[in-house]
């Protein structure tokens, strides 16, 4: 069976995996104002026949963002504000989706530094709760956005962490729009081997997470709004690794999240390397992401550096509630990975959630319905942190 034969979510090139979920993180995103199914599918159209064109990709992603911030500024121009806003908070997230098939290099970095001076005056208005902050860390620090919910006094907090190839401009708001709805704020946070940290500061990745996640909760535990004790650490894809071992291993965390199920993330990169070599194109980003996230200069060497993100001895340590989440038709781990962590976690407290094909949020990630997930995840730490929903959102009766 072909890779485009059988789905069960829309595909946009059915030849070309990659692609088409690259195509769905722009489309998801129009939930949180990120996105116009329309300027989407005004680059779809143009990308049609060049399938598989990671330079083209970018280009085409670069044209429609630029059109946009265009609208953007002609709408500063005539001092309609909120207008001006939703262009550029749409702009950004073209700039960024365009990114992210596009080699390191001059052009990588100008696209990236597109969206985030597009985001921040996309979110000046449209989501004025959310603050530009930095994070110490090991004599610098890691670029964050933090989301405050409108709840007084001091609140749960989550500090999320990103996965392989998204970013803090994305994670903030499918992430924390529905944490703050529930009285909870939220740190999304690039750190070590992940967007900003990663393109603007050269920080690479780093298999013992417990160090950046440390740092995340000094930082949040130290402001006036934060209730220190329950402070929850989460993390996206990839950070199926990451916030398991931050949590076994920073017992200040109150909770913790997988969000996207990993065990041996080494085991499940040898899986993909032979996707990637035979042409195939069921992968999440290019082949030079992997050794551009470790810091390596080539497969091989990132290849042996992956040997330590095991969660094999780890798991067993995580004492706090814990939840891990999965897609039934998961393109990038396998569903025997996240039953194994569920067994091999810990905690007392633990859930695993299977989304399946039938409900919807079915691939990697809720890919296919992406606030699906971020309702249930945010349902979940608000019941676990025990989160005070503001009075306007309290519905209960």
């Amino acid at each position: 069976m072909s890779e485009g034969t059988q789905r069960y979510w829309f595909q946009y090139f059915p030849e070309n995996f990659m692609w088409s979920q690259g195509m769905m993180i722009a489309i998801e995103m129009a939930r949180w104002g990120g996105s116009a199914m329309s300027e989407v599918d005004r680059v779809g159209q143009r990308l049609k026949s060049k399938i598989g064109d990671n330079e083209a990709w970018g280009v085409e992603w670069e044209r429609e963002a630029q059109r946009i911030e265009k609208m953007g500024d002609d709408a500063t121009a005539e001092n309609h504000a909120f207008t001006a806003a939703s262009h550029y908070l749409r702009s950004a997230v073209y700039y960024f989706i365009g990114e992210r098939f596009v080699r390191p290099g001059p052009k990588k970095t100008e696209l990236y530094q597109s969206c985030l001076r597009c985001y921040r005056r996309g979110i000046k208005v449209r989501y004025p709760n959310i603050e530009r902050v930095e994070v110490k860390y090991e004599g610098t620090t890691l670029p964050a956005w933090f989301m405050k919910s409108p709840v007084a006094g001091k609140a749960p907090t989550v500090c999320f962490f990103d996965g392989l190839d998204s970013a803090k401009e994305l994670s903030i708001l499918f992430g924390g729009v529905e944490l703050a709805n529930r009285g909870i704020h939220t740190l999304a946070i690039d750190g070590p081997g992940q967007g900003e940290a990663l393109r603007l500061q050269n920080i690479p990745s780093r298999y013992d997470y417990e160090v950046p996640a440390a740092a995340a909760y000094d930082y949040v535990a130290s402001r006036a709004d934060v209730d220190p004790k329950r402070v929850a650490v989460m993390a996206f894809s990839m950070g199926g690794y990451y916030a398991p071992r931050a949590a076994a291993f920073e017992k200040r965390f109150a909770a913790g999240v997988a969000w996207g199920a990993h065990f041996d993330y080494h085991a499940n990169w040898v899986e993909r390397r032979k996707v990637q070599e035979s042409g195939g194109t069921k992968l999440s980003a290019p082949h030079f992401q992997l050794p551009w996230v470790m810091g390596k200069p080539d497969m091989d060497s990132a290849m042996e550096k992956l040997k330590d993100y095991t969660l094999a001895g780890v798991a067993e340590k995580i004492e706090c509630p814990f939840l891990i989440t999965q897609g039934e038709l998961d393109s990038l781990s396998p569903l025997e990975t996240g039953q194994l962590l569920y067994n091999t976690v810990g905690s007392k407290v633990k859930k695993y959630k299977l989304f399946t094909k039938e409900e919807g949020g079915a691939e990697h990630c809720q890919g296919d319905n992406r606030q699906f997930g971020s309702n249930y995840v945010a349902d979940w730490l608000a019941d676990v942190l025990k989160a005070t929903p503001p009075s306007q959102f309290n519905i209960a009766t």
